[in-house]
This record gives structure tokens, sequence and C-alpha cells, in this order.
């Protein structure tokens, strides 16, 4: 049985400001931020509000890189005019998310060094690598299931479901 981690809404706020800080403190800014539907569309918010940065949104949460094709050359077009975009989501733990996102803009000729990701919390085990984390853990060793406070929402049967996905994250 998995450990139910419950991320409270004052820790999302200390996850994202520690996100921000390391924005203000210099380097690389985005045109924009793109929240990754579901689990990072209230980090973009967030984030958004931190930093005074404009957001987008891209919805990918069905996994269907064909309801997120036209999106995502938009956003491609964006890079090749010169802006940088700063995708977030919860949390980088398999890295398919990230991977298939990754693939997708290559695909569609987004300019290399203009898209960056970042997460509240990155797997440093995860297949994917992101620029920008508040939080790193070892699935090695946390094998807690993390709730987000949107996620607290949904029937503790989903929250189930969901972690038994791929067992090997949380056994």
């Amino acid at each position: 049985m998995p450990t139910y981690t419950a991320i409270s809404h004052a820790e999302l706020v200390t996850l994202v400001r520690a996100l921000a800080d390391v924005f203000a403190a210099g380097g690389w800014t985005p045109a924009h931020i793109i929240g990754v539907g579901r689990g990072g569309l209230t980090p973009a918010v967030y984030l958004s509000h931190a930093t005074g940065w404009p957001m987008l949104s891209i919805d990918y949460s069905s996994q269907s890189e064909e309801l997120a094709a036209d999106a995502i050359a938009k956003l491609a077009l964006r890079t090749r005019a010169g802006e940088r975009l700063l995708f977030i989501d919860d949390i980088n733990d398999s890295g398919r998310t990230i991977g298939h996102l990754r693939a997708m803009l290559a695909r569609e000729g987004a300019a290399a060094g203009a898209v960056r990701f970042a997460t509240l919390i990155d797997n440093i085990r995860s297949q994917q690598r992101v620029e920008y984390a508040a939080r790193a853990i070892d699935r090695d060793v946390t094998k807690d299931w993390f709730v987000f406070p949107w996620e607290a929402m949904a029937p503790d049967s989903a929250i189930a479901a969901d972690a038994a996905e791929v067992p090997d994250r949380i056994a």
C-alpha cells in the first residue's frame, strides 16, 4: 500500500516561491510560462503571479499528442520568432510527459535553447531532466505518492488508481 503524502497549500506556495527565487536571481527569462494540463496549470498560475510573466497553457492531461499538436506547433513557431518558453508541471516522475512534449517540440522545429522545463518536484531517477525544480526526490528512496491540493479533490479511488499506474514508483 502506497504512502500518500499531501502537499499542503502552504507547501505549494513555498515550492512556487523557490522557483520564483531562482528566476529572480537572474539568468534566463521566458516570454511565457506554459502550464502543462492538468498538474502544471495551478503551479503555472502561481508562478505567473509571482514573477509577473504571462501564462499560456497546453492540455496534455490525456497524453494525446493529437490533441496537443496544434498548440505545440504554435509554441514552436514562437520560439523560432525568438521567444523563450518555460513549461511547468507539478512533478517529473517517470519523465514521460516531458519527453513527449520535448519530442513534439523538436518535430515542430522549436529553436534550440528556447524551451526549458520546471517542476515543483523532480525525481532524479527520471528518464528526463528538467532545468529547474523546487524540490528533488530519489524514487529509489522516496516511494511516497504526492497528492497536490488540486488532486485532493478527487475520490480516494482515483488517487489510488493514479498511484498504481506505475507500481515501481511507489513499491
